[in-house]
């Protein structure tokens, strides 16, 4: 079976939601029917229909006929699906059975294809019906990750089981079988993933156990986190600096290692930084504003320009961008036009191979300062952009600071300066 990932087919875009049933139906009513309404349908000289949810409605034909039937959309165009009759198949049922008809659609199979009915219950039709119904609430890097996952180490073994007869014992021997190649972090990543497309299946009625609840404490235990190399003493990154300032490498890598040390942002950020994100770089409070979306967020936060990060710019900051501007630029083009690795392999270079990467310069920051500026450790953290671990805290604590931030960063240019 080729398990290749891909994009998903346009039918595949209309994802389902929870059994709550919360979301409007298609027509935007929101009303959804009740099976007193149902029952009291007249008969009338035109065919009308009564819309439920997300595409079902009861159509009702100047014969008398009441019958369900589905909307949805495939290739781009609107399609029909006929589920049974009134009172045959009651409200109940027609929900059910447009339920396993949006999974199949999830899945990339026809529902009108009686064939495609077969694979219903399949646990690779449900683990894409999950993939789908999860996928908009992830970044693209993230629901790349995850289908990956499923398609090179889950779907080869359990494609084409019927999800409510696979066992725990099955599940355990997969998840140790990545462990036994030493992929902990992923057998623990494989782990919750199936426990939450068998959670998905369960609400749905396509299964009754989780076997995957049972296996949390079979894994092995998560690997140590692995710190990122970072001097903490001043001296020692003021020796970093002039070492680095000694090599022969293109300007702009030295100028963005000089900028990183100032601001202490991550790389991404740095690479992702354009000239329009610079406000009053000539003026008294220069500040440099990352968009959300450059941020280390939740898809749904980086949507949101509530949470741009603002760094005040020391006086060194701002005048090492003046420099690098010096050549003319466009406000849309990168301030640092520079590889991944770039700063890396400057680092290495000057003999701080496994001492210091550009990642660590946050800890050099945060651990310096809180040394210095004991009663300062929110404001350091928000400077940093680290979310706080109190969530009431993180909703409704919105004060930037920017005042004693800028006095932070200013003292930190003036240790790293001395």
């Amino acid at each position: 079976m080729a398990l290749l990932y891909r994009p998903q087919p346009e039918l595949l875009k209309q994802p389902y939601r929870s059994a709550a049933r919360s979301a409007p139906p298609m027509d935007g009513r929101a009303q959804m029917l009740t099976n007193a309404a149902v029952k009291a349908a007249r008969i009338k000289p035109r065919a009308y229909k009564m819309f439920d949810e997300r595409g079902l409605f009861l159509f009702v034909a100047p014969s008398g006929l009441k019958s369900w039937r589905l909307k949805y959309r495939a290739g781009g165009k609107e399609q029909l699906l006929s589920l049974g009759r009134w009172p045959d198949m009651s409200l109940v049922d027609a929900r059910d059975g447009a339920d396993r008809a949006r999974s199949l659609i999830a899945a990339g199979l026809d529902p009108r294809d009686r064939a495609a009915a077969a694979h219903a219950d399949q646990f690779e039709t449900v683990a894409r019906a999950w993939f789908e119904d999860r996928r908009g609430r992830w970044s693209a890097k993230h629901a790349r990750d995850v289908i990956l996952s499923l398609e090179r180490d889950v779907l080869p073994l359990l494609a084409k089981n019927p999800i409510g007869g696979i066992e725990a014992v099955q599940l355990l021997e997969l998840v140790q079988s990545i462990e036994a190649r030493g992929a902990i972090e992923t057998a623990r990543r494989i782990r919750q993933r199936l426990d939450a497309i068998f959670s998905y299946a369960i609400v749905r009625e396509l299964c009754t156990t989780n076997p995957a609840a049972a296996l949390r404490a079979e894994l092995a235990p998560p690997p140590s986190v692995q710190r990122h190399p970072a001097l903490v003493d001043i001296e020692q990154l003021k020796a970093l600096q002039v070492a680095v300032d000694a090599l022969e490498a293109a300007p702009r890598v030295k100028l963005a290692s000089r900028f990183l040390a100032l601001t202490a942002v991550r790389i991404g950020a740095l690479r992702l930084a354009r000239w329009s994100e610079i406000e009053e770089l000539d003026g008294p409070a220069p500040l440099w504003r990352i968009p959300a979306a450059h941020m280390k967020l939740t898809r749904v936060r980086k949507a949101d320009a509530a949470n741009d990060h603002l760094i005040p710019l020391s006086p060194p900051a701002a005048e090492l961008l003046r420099s690098a501007a010096e050549n003319g630029y466009d406000t849309h083009t990168p301030i640092f036009p520079i590889g991944a690795g770039a700063i890396g392999d400057l680092y290495n270079r000057a003999g701080y191979a496994g001492r210091h990467v550009p990642h660590g310069w946050r800890a050099s920051f945060s651990t310096i300062l809180n040394e210095q500026c004991p009663t300062e450790k929110d404001v350091i953290d928000q400077a940093l952009a680290h979310v706080p671990t109190n969530k009431v805290e993180a909703a409704y604590n919105r004060a930037e600071h920017l005042a004693r931030r800028r006095d932070l960063f200013c003292r930190w240019a003036k240790m790293l300066a001395s």
